[in-house]
């Protein structure tokens, strides 16, 4: 049929711009084909087809208005650059090392990978391409993330999973469908993140910092001695903020400096314990700085530029990857007690759990390592076992971004009831079961609020910034 296709292009322009999305749907006779990502990227597509030409119509403009009314409006495509995105370029260099690392087994993701994340439960893995899979210790390949752009990182805040992308918005992870949590303003060039009782912290290329607390809403902002700040983590006192200058540690409450330290070198990873941050750097080198004063209190010395770092709990052992494909192991004073190549590239990411080293790679492998005594002593006199290579299961579950929940039309035993209010201008959630604080704010999807819809969740749990956080799914009561 001639004359029937039509084309709506929107785009979404937030105060301080806050977002950098387009959607773009296009009807063709029956068929309804939606697009939509970052902004200068090719985006997403789903296709439709609709029993008639009114029908497709019908539902091509329902799409539309949902859009709109969630801030979206008309724009021209190519009128708006592209987010700044910078991917890390890194040089990976065969390993120095004599002996090979005790690999247990590898995953391959197909990508280059930076984002880990290692529980009692499961591993946690995401690539460039936008990908995170989740594997159990043994490496069964369990569930598959498909996310809009490339994963910056991966971190946990207590129970919930967080993934950092390129597109400017920080997936939850933590349900069966990952929602959009948080959306950095277009003009931050992401580096890392970190989450800490629900509030994000944004290191930058600039060598920026910003606050965003647990309503996706700005709280403050501060601009480093130096740049490419490859280094956030946050505790209950303070951000501690790793740049091209060293670490500088901020005020979780309003950000005043509390203390900086130049670093031998660049910052490229951190790491953290209860009293001390770890400071991976170009200069071939990991620091142990004292949160308290920024004091340098160890020292440890590789041969190429360090990647990535770790620590066993209480920082009893260090690990570092560095760019010739080689992986250390340090005791707490510095002194060093092994170094062996990892098979894999160059690590960018690692976690330790357990005796087992996790490692994701320049070659986009996720590796785990027997980091035991005896499985490091064999490795070194030239008996490792043979690496189990990990294969993606055909029939793999894939779970892609949720823009909507299901609906019920009762509340199921054990549920609690939330709502979303308009309050002072802005869409609030709050608690309507009984047992709960009224006034406390529910953190909850932007995606899914309504003015006046009541949800029902499995779970709330209370943050200490006097809000709660939803555990498990979210259905909508009709």
């Amino acid at each position: 049929m001639s004359g029937t296709r039509t084309t709506t292009y929107l785009e979404l322009s937030q105060e301080g711009g806050g977002a950098h999305k387009f959607y773009e749907v296009t009807v063709d006779a029956t068929t309804v084909t939606v697009r939509y990502g970052r902004i200068g990227a090719a985006g997403q597509t789903q296709t439709s087809t609709f029993p008639s030409v009114e029908r497709a119509r019908a539902a091509a403009a329902k799409k539309v208005g949902e859009k709109v009314r969630k801030g979206y409006a008309p724009a021209v495509p190519g009128g708006r650059a592209a987010r700044p995105v910078t991917r890390r370029q890194v040089a990976s260099a065969p390993s120095t090392a004599r002996a090979v690392a005790p690999v247990l087994w590898r995953f391959r993701t197909g990508a280059p990978a930076f984002g880990i994340h290692v529980d009692e439960d499961r591993c946690w893995v995401g690539n460039q391409d936008g990908d995170v899979y989740t594997l159990g210790h043994d490496g069964e390949v369990l569930a598959r993330y498909r996310l809009p752009d490339g994963v910056k990182c991966l971190v946990a805040d207590d129970f919930w999973i967080y993934a950092g992308c390129d597109d400017g918005t920080v997936y939850d992870l933590s349900a069966k469908l990952p929602f959009a949590a948080y959306q950095i303003a277009s003009d931050v060039d992401i580096f890392w993140l970190d989450i800490h009782e629900g509030v994000l912290n944004v290191a930058d290329r600039d060598g920026g910092l910003t606050v965003i607390d647990h309503e996706d809403e700005y709280q403050w902002s501060r601009k480093s001695r130096g740049g490419h700040a490859w280094m956030v983590r946050r505790d209950a006192r303070a951000v501690y903020h790793g740049h091209s200058a060293g670490v500088t540690a901020y005020a979780q409450d309003g950000g005043g400096e509390l203390w900086h330290t130049r670093t031998t070198g660049a910052v490229l990873f951190g790491w953290q314990e209860d009293h001390a941050v770890y400071a991976g750097t170009n200069r071939t080198v990991v620091q142990r700085l004292a949160k308290a004063d920024g004091a340098i209190e160890a020292t440890y010395a590789c041969d190429s530029a360090v990647y990535s770092c770790a620590t066993a709990p209480g920082g009893r052992y260090v690990f570092a990857g560095d760019s010739s494909s080689s992986v250390y192991c340090f005791a707490a004073d510095g002194t060093r007690l092994w170094k062996l190549g990892t098979g894999s590239g160059s690590a960018l990411s690692m976690q330790y759990l357990d005796e087992k080293l996790y490692m994701v790679t320049t070659d986009g492998s996720l590796v785990c390592v027997d980091a035991s005594e005896a499985a490091i002593a064999a490795a070194q006199s030239g008996t490792v076992p043979t690496p189990l290579d990990i294969k993606s299961a055909a029939a793999l579950p894939t779970y892609a971004p949720a823009t909507t929940v299901q609906s019920v039309s009762a509340v199921p035993a054990g549920g609690i009831v939330v709502e979303c209010v308009q309050q002072g201008g802005r869409l609030r959630v709050h608690v309507v079961s009984d047992g709960y604080d009224p006034t406390w704010n529910v953190q909850f999807p932007r995606a899914v609020r309504l003015p006046g819809a009541r949800y029902v969740v499995e779970e709330l749990s209370p943050a200490s910034g006097g809000f709660y956080r939803v555990r498990g799914e979210i259905k909508r009561v009709l």
